[in-house]
């Protein structure tokens, strides 16, 4: 055969030609140029005598471009064909197809077919059996047969969106022949190796053919998306090709569950580069809607990557019973949290400190996982919409803390009864060493995690025995007690850890074993958020086929003979001919089974050392000429009518553009575009006047009770209390102020003095949610009960005043207390004191306890920089200082002693001190003053 042998589809119409003299005649004449002439009219005279210089033809490259015209359509009717057609199949032996029908055949399967078809068609003429077997078909009868037979299974043939198993239907193939050698073996193949070991072509040479031909089609199509991963800020997506020769970039599209384009982006290949990354770049809620990821103009099932609920980013809520400290990150309850988290998840924190109105705005947003770092008490109206959110499917995750520790033992947000207070390992006073972790379970989501072998527990909070803990028991300590401990509700679940969320209890949290628990307990999280009126939904071990995706990278709802996906905890499922690709479960939720498994790389086919014939598919160089003949007989006709109209002068008269029009609609266009800008005041807010002016100095404040005799002796006590800052420090305090805790703002003052009455109306639960906020956000209250009653320890019996205060505090989350210890910041932050007394002097005077690991000059990690959030005495402070505008006292002290007033205003003043330098009085710095003053 020639090299390039062509063919006509309609040879009949080449008769044409012959008629190319007849056109030639015809094209021939063309119609004088006409001419303008100037009067006179012996000048047209003139100019009708001379005949010969009028043209009587046209010219004869004009003719000959003509000519051409004709030709070209001519041919193009008569349709050329270049098509190279391989020799004859080999005599000897049956015809064997082996064709490759996976998932990088879909875009070519009718050239495949074509191909295979000529095959069988010489086959026929030859009257040679045929055995034909696909790789991608659950079984195969490679029996030869007739021609006819084979076109039928060929006709009925189609790809599947499956890797090809060529060593099944190599199996079958060779049980088939039973030693019968084959004439001719086509192997039909998409080029890509089946695994790492595929060693197809050495096996079918094996057979012994006649002739062993492999046919394949252009590689450069062949591409896959192997894994997608919702990063931070975009989506990560990976991809491979089979041709790696010269450098691409595919387009990426991410459609949501109806199928619509919602984002898109692209990946990169370099030379030699068969696997590379790219990313689509979208806001998070929008990539929470992905439903698949796919290549542009590949339509194959392995370009497209379904994803499902575990893809998702959560949105993840951080809840902190302390406000974070900037200059003290390491100490923050969330510190760890926050690193630990951020690569998986979308963290949202609240904008205020108020739970009361911050916990309803939160759960709005639909977070999956709401994290609280050492809380024990929250306002009361948030307990319901926090369970019915948990029982629609949320996941909340509690971390322990001297809060939580303290907390009564009735808090239904906690997955198991706790004991009151911690339990300490390895302090002065216990017996006990600090505890590593035991192995972890073999349920739950840290089963087949590795023992940490560097952490090690020194402080938890620990349950009280029940016969399901150790069920609810995920993760537990060498000695047996609970670690981690859950509670399902409904859909969702309670995960409490016995331990802080920083490194003060144990080393878990600077672990990263610490990482991939959190990451495990998220990913249990349902993905699309949860609110509190929508049900959750659960998710069964064997998840039924749902939708199933077709060879080109479409999902259908025909899922045939496939069976339920069975996951695995130990190995990710793998596309087989039981579970094709597609999802699995139900609307409710589901698993997406892609493919290609993740991180998988597209290999070329091994055919080294065995002689074949290379060859493509029938079309693969098959060309029609019948689209480049007719382009060239247009850009004739457009010649031939250009030069036509050139030698009509057609060209010569035309007139200048009215420029003047174009720039009057230039100037009223950028005249419509520019806008005069609009200017904007905010006009002032009502109150705005006296905020500005308590911002401009420190004030004391104290709430106002409604009493008007308790709140005088509270302007006065504070006014008394100022005038002594004013002599005595450089602290200069402005006038005092009376708070409504119902409507003003308090983060504008260090220390709100709260008087306790029992007559007085009780404060409504958006008041203490407020109070609650301020403390959090790093704000002190003094609550002070003025009966000299110090029966916080229950030793001593209850005032009237002293209930109403346990009444206020049942509803705040406030830390373990403990009388001021001698080496306290607070007897030394301005003057050196041994008790704090009032208009009395037998209560003490009560601050968040200091945990034991801690040493007296350490630095808590509260708000502040170590300033306890609330402060109780019953010493009556605004009694003893209270004055008129004298400067006389109002109020006697109990008994009457002037050097006790004296002190109780030193008391004073080393509170503001301490509420404004926090434990700036423990640094070393200072020791060798305070020594020197002690005598020491």
């Amino acid at each position: 055969m020639s090299a390039l042998p062509f063919a006509f589809a309609y040879p009949a119409i080449l008769g044409a030609l012959v008629a190319l003299p007849v056109i030639w005649w015809l094209l021939r004449l063309t119609p004088p140029r006409p001419k303008a002439e100037v009067f006179p009219p012996l000048r047209i005279l003139a100019t009708v005598l001379k005949r010969e210089e009028t043209p009587a033809q046209s010219p004869w490259w004009l003719t000959l471009l003509r000519m051409l015209l004709a030709a070209a359509v001519i041919l193009a009717i008569a349709d050329p064909v270049f098509n190279p057609r391989a020799s004859s199949i080999a005599p000897g032996g049956p015809l064997v197809l082996f064709i490759d029908n996976g998932w990088a055949t879909a875009p070519d399967w009718e050239r495949r077919v074509q191909t295979a078809e000529a095959l069988i068609d010489d086959a026929d003429s030859a009257s040679l059996p045929v055995s034909i077997a696909f790789t991608a078909d659950p079984s195969n009868d490679a029996l030869a047969g007739t021609a006819a037979v084979a076109r039928e299974r060929l006709r009925a043939a189609e790809p599947r969106p499956l890797v090809p198993d060529r060593q099944r239907a190599f199996v079958a193939l060779r049980a088939a022949l039973d030693g019968v050698k084959p004439g001719t073996l086509a192997f039909l193949t998409d080029g890509a190796a089946a695994n790492d070991n595929d060693a197809t072509v050495r096996q079918l040479a094996d057979l012994q053919p006649a002739q062993l031909r492999l046919i394949a089609s252009d590689a450069t199509q062949t591409v896959a998306i192997t894994d997608a991963n919702n990063a931070a800020d975009a989506m990560t997506v990976t991809a491979t090709r089979l041709d790696s020769a010269s450098a691409a970039t595919l387009p990426l599209t991410a459609q949501d569950a109806q199928g619509r384009a919602i984002a898109s982006g692209s990946v990169s290949f370099q030379p030699g580069q068969s696997v590379a990354s790219g990313s689509i770049t979208a806001p998070f809620e929008m990539r929470n809607d992905f439903a698949r990821v796919s290549i542009d103009n590949h339509p194959t099932a392995g370009a497209v990557q379904l994803l499902d609920d575990g893809f998702k980013r959560r949105r993840v809520v951080l809840l902190s019973g302390e406000a974070s400290d900037s200059l003290q990150p390491l100490l923050s309850p969330l510190y760890y949290i926050q690193r630990a988290l951020q690569p998986y998840a979308d963290l949202i924190e609240p904008n205020a400190t108020n739970l009361a109105t911050s916990i309803p705005d939160l759960l709005a947003q639909n977070p999956s996982v709401i994290v609280m770092a050492d809380i024990g008490r929250l306002p009361q109206e948030t307990y319901e919409p926090l369970q019915r959110w948990i029982n629609n499917g949320g996941t909340l995750i509690r971390f322990a803390g001297p809060r939580l520790a303290a907390a009564p033992a009735d808090d239904p947000l906690v997955p198991v009864t706790l004991r009151q207070g911690e339990r300490a390992l390895g302090g002065a006073l216990s017996w006990a060493e600090p505890q590593p972790l035991a192995e972890f379970p073999n349920f739950g989501p840290f089963a087949g995690m590795a023992r940490p072998t560097d952490v090690t527990v020194k402080r938890q909070v620990l349950a009280e025995p029940t016969p399901d803990l150790a069920e609810r028991t995920w993760a537990s300590l060498a000695d047996g007690t609970p670690l981690v401990t859950v509670k399902p509700m409904n859909a969702g679940r309670i995960v409490l850890f016995h331990v802080s969320a920083e490194a003060t209890w144990s080393d878990l949290p600077i672990s990263g074993n610490f990482v991939e628990m959190l990451r495990r307990i998220v990913q249990l999280s349902r993905s699309g958020g949860v609110t509190s009126q929508s049900g959750g939904a659960t998710t069964a071990d064997a998840l039924p086929p749902f939708r199933l995706l077709t060879a080109k990278g479409a999902l259908t709802t025909e899922t045939g003979a496939a069976r339920p996906l069975i996951q695995n905890a130990k190995a990710a499922p793998v596309a087989g001919f039981e579970n094709p690709p597609g999802l699995y479960g139900s609307e409710e939720g589901f698993t997406a089974l892609n493919v290609l498994p993740q991180n998988a790389e597209l290999k070329p086919l091994d055919a080294s050392g065995v002689t074949l014939v290379r060859e493509g598919l029938i079309g693969g160089e098959t060309w029609s000429a019948k689209p480049s003949l007719f382009l060239i007989a247009f850009l004739l006709l457009l010649a031939d009518s250009l030069i036509v109209m050139l030698m009509s002068g057609a060209f010569s008269r035309l007139r200048p553009a009215a420029r003047t029009a174009a720039m009057i609609a230039v100037a009223a266009g950028a005249a419509f575009l520019v806008q005069p800008g609009q200017s904007r005041a905010d006009d002032s807010k009502p109150g705005d006047d006296q905020i500005f002016q308590r911002l401009d100095n420190t004030h004391l404040a104290y709430v106002v009770t409604g009493e008007p005799e308790v709140d005088r002796i509270s302007e006065r006590g504070l006014e008394g209390l100022t005038q002594y800052l004013t002599f005595r420090t450089t602290l200069e305090p402005s006038a005092p102020v009376g708070l409504d805790i119902t409507k003003d703002e308090l983060a504008f003052y260090p220390i709100i003095y709260w008087p306790i009455s029992a007559t007085a109306p009780m404060p409504s639960a958006a008041s203490i949610n407020r109070i609650d906020a301020y403390m959090r956000s790093g704000g002190t209250v003094l609550f002070d009960t003025r009966d000299q009653f110090s029966a916080l320890d229950n030793s001593g019996g209850t005032s009237p005043n002293g209930e109403r205060l346990q009444q206020i505090l049942a509803n705040l989350d406030i830390p373990p207390l403990e009388p001021v210890p001698s080496d306290h910041v607070l007897t030394k932050s301005f003057y050196l004191l041994s008790s704090f007394p009032g208009r009395y002097a037998g209560s003490p005077l009560w601050i968040e306890a200091r945990q034991d690991n801690r040493s007296g000059n350490a630095k808590s990690a509260a708000t502040a920089d170590g300033v306890s959030p609330i402060l109780i005495t019953g010493n009556d402070f605004a009694g003893a200082w209270a004055v008129d505008d004298n400067g006389v006292p109002i109020l006697p002290t109990v008994p009457p002693d002037e050097a006790q007033r004296e002190y109780a205003y030193r008391s004073g003043v080393n509170i503001m001190m301490y509420m404004l330098t926090g434990n700036y009085k423990t640094d070393q710095v200072h020791i060798p003053a305070l020594l020197e003053r002690l005598g020491q």
